[in-house]
């Protein structure tokens, strides 16, 4: 089940659903960064590119769970 989550990127509100699961692991990158979860997504905002916030999401999840911490290097 998706659960949603409101943030504030870039002046602008912008919601975000992604299963329960890549939550608990983006809680974790936060957590390693000492970011607020609105500063993670703004550093993942920064980063992604032309690719969907959500999937940038969920691919800096699967990364971090697999052991890739390179997006912790900046």
């Amino acid at each position: 089940m998706l659960q949603k989550r409101s943030i504030l990127l870039s002046g602008h509100a912008t919601s975000v659903a992604l299963e329960a699961e890549f939550w608990v692991v983006l809680d974790s990158v936060a957590a390693h960064l000492t970011l607020s979860r609105a500063g993670l997504m703004k550093r993942i905002d920064e980063r992604r590119g032309r690719t969907p916030l959500a999937s940038a999401c969920r691919l800096l999840a699967l990364a971090w769970a697999s052991g890739d911490r390179t997006f912790a290097d900046d």
